[in-house]
């Protein structure tokens, strides 16, 4: 198994990517600490993890609290001593027009999108350290790489993960801590579903990939697996879209 007996703390675990993540990795051996800010849906997460032979805790998590942060490493390390890998993978989308957006969003999006990134990275480090190393994967967004129309605050707060992500790659490097941001494009998640399955839009979301269908959360999980791997232990600083080739056009 890829990630046998490794320590990773996944947030955003209730659902989507995150849910997904979370359940591929327990099958890969890995002891699974999934958070969210909804905790029924994220326990439901660990008792199907537990369900299916894997181990995993959940946590409740607000993660633009820094408090909330320390209480899941703290639980974490109580629970299972060490920690090897971290998945920052909440986040918030804002879909309002540019020029209809408020302060307040822009304060919003940057606590949930960015703040909870370099939360968690600040805390996780010292920890990674005394366990000779680690993997920390961010979760950005294809808006992080091209234009794209109408999102303001959400494209720059996931432009602020793919430039921080690679700051700390260069910082946390010689500590053998990998720090790499994977970009999703147009996934079809049960967020998503309502508008990308919809016929009304479906056939424009498709004119945007270069693949014949878009993309899931299982495939978005795999590249994050690989990436936390140690298959993947001499790759830092990268971004990894999983798009269907529309960041290649």
């Amino acid at each position: 198994m890829r990630l046998e007996n490794k320590i990773a703390v996944i947030t955003g675990a209730g659902s989507g990517m995150g849910k997904e993540e979370a359940v591929r990795f327990a099958k890969e051996g890995a002891i699974v600490v999934a958070t969210d800010i909804d905790y029924e849906a994220v326990k439901s997460v660990e008792e199907q993890i537990k369900a299916n032979g894997g181990k995993a805790l959940a946590l409740k998590h607000d993660v633009s609290s820094k408090e909330d942060w320390e209480q899941v490493f703290t639980k974490t390390i109580d629970a299972f001593t060490n920690l090897d890998i971290l998945v920052n993978n909440a986040g918030i989308s804002l879909p309002k027009p540019f020029m209809e957006q408020t302060e307040q969003d822009w304060a919003k999006a940057y606590q949930i999108n960015v703040n909870s990134v370099m939360f968690g990275m600040q805390l996780a480090v010292p920890y990674m350290e005394k366990n000779n190393g680690g993997s920390i994967v961010n979760i950005s967004s294809i808006s992080a790489l091209i234009g794209m129309a109408g999102a303001g605050a959400y494209t720059a707060s996931k432009g602020a993960v793919r430039s921080i992500s690679k700051a700390a790659a260069v910082d946390f490097g010689k500590k053998n801590i990998r720090v790499n941001s994977v970009h999703p494009g147009y996934i079809v998640t049960p967020m998503s579903a309502a508008s990308m399955e919809d016929p009304k839009y479906k056939e424009y979301f498709l004119s945007q990939v270069a693949l014949p269908n878009l993309g899931n959360a299982e495939e978005v999980a795999n590249a994050v697996l690989f990436l936390a791997s140690d298959e993947a232990s001499h790759i830092t600083g990268i971004e990894l879209p999983v798009d269907g080739g529309v960041t290649a056009k």
